[in-house]
């Protein structure tokens, strides 16, 4: 089976366009998933390198709550790919 298709995730997972040739199945793109939250406070925030790891700072009167963060644009250079 080759082609590209949308693979089918769970619906809190972002669902992504992938395409498999010679049972090598290669991620083309990711899809945007909608999301709703509920919320007292949003910041827009860029992630910064830290180590081999990624950081986002926060007003210090956020220490102690609970928050979501939700990536709001396209990952640079996304290539994935899985064998059967």
């Amino acid at each position: 089976m080759e082609g590209s298709f949308i693979l089918n995730t769970p619906k809190k997972q972002p669902k992504h366009l992938v395409r498999m040739v010679n049972n090598v199945i290669e991620l083309v793109e990711e899809l945007p998933s909608e999301l709703k939250v509920t919320g007292f406070e949003m910041i827009e925030r860029e992630v910064k390198q830290s180590g081999n790891t990624g950081r986002v700072y926060l007003p210090k009167n956020w220490i102690g709550s609970t928050v979501k963060i939700i990536r709001v644009s396209k990952r640079k250079g996304v290539s994935r790919q899985t064998k059967d």
